[in-house]
């Protein structure tokens, strides 16, 4: 009996170590700064010597203008980013899913962007949208047309960290597409050939939906890192011109760095963890959802 207990503990014996090593690198910090969320803390204080506030770190926030206007950027440069980047990769994809000879080259050279440093990829931009020596520039005025305050100006200044940010991570969408596409099930793919459809009919009723439980991990993956992108947006705009390029990662710096309030900067990291949360929790109950729909759709194909 006792044999038979102790079998049935060896696992938790394994992963033990590992589930020490995650309390401490992943629990411990996070309890750590929800904590400090509820003090009146800054730089010059041990975390012990600070007030208690309460939800009033929390609650202030809500009247901060700064800070919803981060947290507008935030959900408008995130979703924009995901949704061009998600078109363009999955089209790709598509395009490229066929035997093509040079295919593997073709794959290096989609993935060298983002495998560029951030701070790399937002000096390099940042150089290309200069107002007079720029390349985007000088070609305009090659071509007759007006230079563009690429950074200057609050509405293109968005537009050009979001032409950086899709440049760079539209390759990620693509190799996963691309994947998925290429462990289709064959069989279904031939099926749906022989009962006559063409290849737009093909990717949307058959490709898409199949794909679609690995085309909601890609989508959340990338959703979450566009909220808490900062080093390109720092190097390129540093959040202006104004707060128009402000998303919640770089105000949360402020706050921490220049501000000196910490305790605000970790009530802003917890509002940021808590829609993460929501959107992980949101987004993985919908790929159960379109994962069962597509064992179904898997098993009528085999039946058929």
């Amino acid at each position: 009996m006792k044999s038979a207990n102790l079998n049935k503990m060896t696992p938790y014996f394994f992963i033990a170590p590992a589930g020490v090593v995650l309390a401490l690198g992943l629990l411990y910090p996070i309890a750590y700064m929800v904590y400090a969320s509820f003090l009146d803390w800054n730089p010059s204080q041990l975390i012990g010597e600070a007030d208690w506030v309460g939800f009033k770190n929390y609650s202030n926030l809500w009247v901060d203008e700064a800070f919803k206007e981060s947290m507008w950027v935030t959900l408008k440069f995130a979703f924009i980013v995901v949704s061009i980047e998600i078109v363009i990769g999955l089209g790709l994809a598509l395009l490229l899913d066929r035997n093509i000879r040079g295919i593997s080259a073709l794959r290096t050279i989609f993935i060298l962007p983002m495998m560029i440093a951030p701070i790399v990829v937002g000096l390099m931009w940042r150089y290309m949208y200069h107002p007079s020596v720029g390349i985007f520039n000088r070609t305009l005025k090659d071509l007759g047309f007006e230079s563009i305050p690429w950074l200057s100006d609050s509405t293109w200044s968005l537009v050009s960290i979001i032409i950086a940010d899709v440049w760079q991570w539209t390759p990620f969408i693509f190799i996963l597409c691309l994947a998925a596409l290429q462990s289709l099930p064959r069989s279904t793919l031939e099926a749906a050939r022989i009962d006559g459809a063409n290849a737009w009919q093909q990717a949307l009723y058959i490709k898409i939906p199949l794909m679609m439980p690995v085309l909601i991990v890609t989508l959340l993956l990338r959703l979450i890192d566009a909220f808490k992108v900062l080093e390109v947006i720092l190097v390129m705009t540093n959040g202006g011109p104004g707060l128009s390029t402000e998303i919640m990662a770089l105000r949360i710096s402020r706050t921490a760095s220049e501000f000196r309030e910490l305790g605000a900067a970790a009530a802003m990291s917890n509002y940021l963890l808590m829609m993460l949360l929501l959107l992980t929790i949101s987004m993985f109950l919908y790929n159960k959802f379109v994962e069962q729909r597509r064992q179904k759709m898997l098993a009528l194909a085999e039946g058929g």
